[in-house]
């Protein structure tokens, strides 16, 4: 039985740069496109030629792609202006791409409020720009935009506006969701009855997330004969994003019920680039990823209680529906105060600590765990400092700096600027070292104070000097006079590697040292630097 072929389209660089906070520079929307031709999806839709300098500037560059066509957006021509002499649509003619997707209308409602004209005016606007496009020998592709909305309205006229692109010579006919409120069953009704008037292999789906059910929508979009997907990078898009692509495309490859049905362009090779797909894309925008998502996230197959753990190791099958590494990803064991020996001793092993389960450190390591926990440590978001703990407990720690004192004020000053000033009395090889710094808040002026003053920290400067602090955060963990804090502190060098560490006190400066100094000699270790005398 012959597989049947899934189009995919993405829309990062257009839809997606609509998500509030996005704004894509040119060598972002080269890099992201880069990815995802190696990735191999079928479309990259480039952005809006002529909308903004950044978009017209990106279909100017020569763009090599192996895999994946660039496809140039815009809308159908406007009322009054023959196709020809539209300025819209001469941008997407000269941007010297083979496909273009064109937005109309399909809800009457919305032609006659936000577009002010007659129903027939807009079917000769999709009809009149489709046969431009056809005569200009691009791919085309009709985006029915508000298409479920205006199904549910008013269906023949909808599907008049879908027949209106695809009888004049659409290639696709893609039906957009674009308020993002239809649920599941109904795009598996309405699609049923729209493949009844234009052919499947015709039909696409894009759906937004504002009901938290895009890739749901976009599943049973194809179960009921859509062949096109439209989607992006981690669901960026506008209000709650689009449908991601991270989590329909390993699905259409890993699921059977599609597997066996359906193939796609993205080869079994370039699925495991899935994750560095979507890390990529959080760099380029300066942003933390989202541990959670399906897939690609970092807790997406992360095991915590201790039952899991054990059964994990026995067969990763029992708690995980597919294998991490299929789409670039790794299984984590986490270590907390839900955790058993198996957790430990998998935690272990990974930070390449070999032990006998009947090692009396295995319990006295879980133990001393359970009693952190219990006073408001989170070992599951710190790996550096439970490695540090587990290999002080093993005796594998040396030690390095010693903090002797530290002092630390909070002023304001006259022009009311809030200003923290520290002092740290540091000891190196009997060797006492006095820092001073400033910073926008007593963490950093702590760690200006010790950054600042790294070329007196004798053998263990050159360790220091590429340290740097990436986040801090701030949890109370109760209320009230003898309130617990909890510090995490995310570091990084220059290798590129990042670290998180925790400190817990019912003094916030206190919490924050601690997880400052776990972080000072989790990178002084993992560099193997000497022990102080």
């Amino acid at each position: 039985m012959s597989k049947e072929k899934l189009y995919i389209f993405d829309t990062t660089l257009r839809d997606g740069a609509q998500t509030q906070g996005v704004d894509f520079s040119i060598d972002d929307k080269l890099k992201i496109a880069q990815s995802l031709d190696n990735l191999g999806v079928d479309y990259i839709e480039g952005g809006w030629p002529g909308a903004n300098p950044t978009d017209t500037e990106f279909f100017q560059k020569k763009i090599n792609c192996k895999n994946s066509t660039i496809t140039a957006f815009g809308m159908t021509k406007k009322t009054g202006r023959s196709a020809d002499n539209d300025p819209g649509l001469s941008a997407l003619i000269n941007s010297n791409t083979k496909a273009v997707c064109i937005v109309g209308k399909s809800w009457d409602f919305h032609v006659d409020v936000a577009l002010g004209i007659s129903n027939e005016e807009n079917l000769e606007n999709i009809s009149e720009s489709t046969k431009l496009f056809v005569k200009e020998k691009k791919e085309f592709m009709f985006d029915a935009e508000h298409f479920f909305d205006g199904y549910k309205a008013n269906p023949k006229y909808t599907l008049s506006c879908l027949k209106a692109a695809y009888d004049n010579g659409a290639r696709w006919i893609v039906l957009c969701d674009t308020n993002g409120g239809t649920l599941p069953h109904e795009v598996t009704k309405i699609v049923n009855e729209v493949v009844k008037v234009i052919p499947g292999k015709n039909i696409g789906i894009h759906a937004h997330n504002d009901t938290g059910n895009a890739v749901s929508n976009t599943l049973a979009a194809v179960l009921a004969g859509a062949r096109q997907v439209q989607g992006t990078i981690n669901g960026l898009g506008e209000r709650c994003g689009n449908a991601n692509l991270m989590s329909l495309i390993p699905t259409f490859y890993l699921k059977k019920d599609f597997s066996d049905k359906f193939e796609i362009n993205i080869k079994k090779n370039n699925i495991k680039n899935l994750t560095q797909c979507s890390r990529l894309l959080d760099e380029i925008l300066n942003r933390k990823p989202n541990k959670h998502l399906p897939y690609v996230g970092a807790a997406a197959f992360s095991h915590k209680g201790g039952l899991h753990v054990s059964a994990v190791q026995k067969d990763p099958k029992t708690y995980e529906h597919i294998n991490p590494e299929e789409v670039g990803n790794t299984r984590n064991i986490v270590v907390s105060d839900q955790a058993g020996k198996s957790n430990i001793i998998s935690r272990l092993k990974t930070i390449g600590i070999e032990i006998k389960e009947n090692d009396p450190k295995v319990k006295k390591l879980l133990d001393e765990v359970k009693d952190r926990e219990f006073i408001g440590y989170s070992y599951d978001g710190a790996d550096a400092s439970f490695e540090l703990l587990a290999r002080r407990i093993m005796s594998e720690i040396p030690r390095y700096i010693l903090i002797k004192e530290y002092d630390v004020s909070v002023k304001k000053n006259s022009s009311g600027n809030i200003i923290s000033s520290a002092k740290a009395h540091l000891e190196v090889d009997g060797e006492k070292i006095i820092c001073e710094g400033e910073g926008n808040g007593p963490v950093n002026a702590l760690d200006n104070a010790i950054r600042n003053n790294v070329d007196r920290l004798a053998k263990y400067s050159k360790y220091l000097k590429d340290l740097k602090l990436v986040d801090y955060k701030v949890r109370i963990l109760n209320t009230g006079t003898e309130a617990i804090t909890r510090v995490s502190i995310e570091s990084t060098d220059s290798k590129g590697k990042n670290w998180f560490t925790i400190g817990v006190s019912t003094n916030i400066i206190d919490a924050s040292f601690k997880a400052l100094i776990d972080s000072l000699d989790y990178k002084l270790f993992k560099d193997n630097a000497p022990a102080s005398n």
